[in-house]
């Protein structure tokens, strides 16, 4: 257990922290604290949830044609190897300091408050976008399961009307605000809805791994590793950050070509660290919280590469369809009747990864209020189901609107680097909690510390610079505002200043 000599001295300024005692009493307080209902379970059926969406539906055949061929497979498991040094490191935050918040609150209590903050923002641009990406994603798969049936929607309201170059996606919207009520009414109502359509999800994935062995042939996976090509030359702000630093361009097939699809594929991984986000929620976070977040990434990363193999031995890598690789896949080999199962599975699974990518940004947005970083009024819970009423309701609504509005593909990148961020920083604190605060008791602890924190560092960072420039400058404009909100409100507003102030 932690002692007096342990605590860190508190300190104003830029990089106090708030020490994890007064961020566990802070949830204790009635007014401002969340239900605990959650099991392991539970918590790993979210991290399922959340990462078996987009990225397994659409990106394995979009990097077998374009970078990886069959060995697609091995990008899945580099992709992973990453996300599972940085989960190692989420999990020791994540039963140590079991608040909501995640990275937020990991940050504010080993960096210090600039760093949390600058990260709480991050992560508040990182789930919005997923949210509504998806959304409007989960639209596209619905609006072509009704085509299948004879229905269809006018354009005015499924999008972008060809006629006028303008509509509203009246199905992103809808779904939104109906998860937005859902998360209103509860985490166990969240967990059950989610447990069913996760279900559903998993049950269609396993019909493509089994049903497509089948129809495997074995000359589709010659060659595996695809001959190295250069990739075309990227032009201005689309250019490679690594390319435009050091002059290294990324190659296309090849071994080399394998890491450049992790890199793209590593948007299949995008969410478990939202599992983390509901420490707060969980009945026993010590023990379940680790459980959680490595039980749903190992399970994920296996059916990936599962899928990636089958897919790629059903149809030759150069004739995978980019926009719907497993449903065509099957298509190609004459069962269309899998197809439309397959679509309709991807219908439902998004719906629960949009969800849980709500759910996230408005406990993200819950801690910052908490702790006055964001006005107080958003970190009142519900009276009868303790939920964060007044966030949810608002970030909803305006999350259902950019849904609705717009189809945001060109800010999809910026979901990839903000999450990429959220890593090196939780890394980055596991080795500083680990010197400032040696005697406090963890639950779990990350192994060899400080080589994963720093693998996972490096890790991050080298997916990072192969996004294009233009994603930097727009991460960078986006940090900008939210560091002049910090200085002109919530660094006076902040609970620690006023209380060591």
């Amino acid at each position: 257990m932690s002692t007096q000599q342990d605590l860190p001295p508190s300190r104003d300024g830029l990089f106090r922290t708030k020490t994890i005692e007064q961020s566990i009493r802070d949830t204790e307080e009635p007014e401002h604290a969340l239900k605990k209902s959650l099991s392991a379970l539970d918590l790993t059926v979210f991290g399922v949830g959340v990462i078996i969406g987009t990225g397994i539906f659409v990106l394995t055949g979009k990097v077998a044609k374009e970078t990886a061929g069959p060995a697609t497979a091995i990008a899945f498991v580099v992709a992973g190897v990453v996300c599972a040094l940085a989960a190692l490191c989420y999990a020791e935050f994540a039963s140590t300091v079991p608040v909501a918040g995640s990275a937020y609150t990991f940050s504010y209590a080993s960096l210090g408050e600039l760093v949390a903050w600058i990260i709480g923002w991050d992560l508040v641009l990182e789930f919005a976008l997923g949210t509504a990406v998806v959304a409007v994603g989960w639209s596209g798969y619905v609006r072509s399961l009704l085509d299948n049936i004879g229905w269809s929607l006018p354009g005015a309201l499924s999008g972008t009307d060809a006629t006028s170059g303008f509509g509203f996606d009246i199905l992103a919207f809808a779904l939104v605000l109906v998860l937005t009520v859902i998360l209103v009414l509860g985490m166990k109502l969240s967990a059950r809805v989610t447990t069913v359509v996760v279900v559903i999800k998993v049950a269609v994935v396993l019909i493509v791994i089994i049903a497509g062995l089948f129809f495997i042939d074995t000359a589709n996976y010659s060659p595996f590793i695809p001959e190295a090509q250069p990739q075309p030359a990227g032009s201005g702000l689309q250019t490679p950050l690594v390319q435009l630093i050091f002059g290294y361009a990324p190659t296309n097939f090849g071994v080399m070509g394998i890491f450049t699809a992790a890199s793209v594929v590593f948007f299949a991984f995008i969410g478990f660290d939202v599992v983390a986000t509901a420490a707060e929620e969980t009945k026993l976070p010590q023990r379940d919280m680790p459980r959680g977040i490595m039980a749903s990434l190992v399970i994920c990363t296996t059916l990936y590469v599962a899928v990636s193999i089958v897919v790629t031995g059903m149809e030759h890598y150069t004739e995978l369809s980019v926009d719907a690789p497993l449903a065509d896949a099957f298509k190609a080999v004459g069962h269309p009747v899998y197809a439309g199962i397959i679509s309709f599975g991807a219908a439902v699974g998004l719906t629960v990864v949009c969800m849980i990518l709500l759910l996230g940004q408005t406990r993200v947005f819950f801690a910052m209020s908490r702790d006055g970083l964001l006005p107080r009024f958003f970190s009142k819970t519900h009276p009868r189901f303790h939920t964060p009423y007044r966030p949810t309701i608002l970030l909803g609504v305006i999350i259902a609107i950019v849904a609705g509005f717009t189809s945001i593909d060109e800010l999809a990148t910026l979901v990839n680097i903000g999450t990429l961020f959220a890593f090196v920083v939780v890394a980055l604190g596991v080795i500083v909690l680990r010197r400032t605060r040696p005697g406090l008791h963890r639950a779990f602890r990350t192994p060899w510390v400080p080589l994963i924190p720093i693998l996972s560092v490096a890790a991050s960072v080298w997916l990072m610079l192969n996004l294009p420039a233009e994603t930097w400058l727009r991460f960078g404009i986006w940090m900008v505002i939210g560091v002049v909100i910090y200085f002109a409100y919530g660094r006076s507003h902040s609970r620690v200043h006023r209380t060591t102030g």
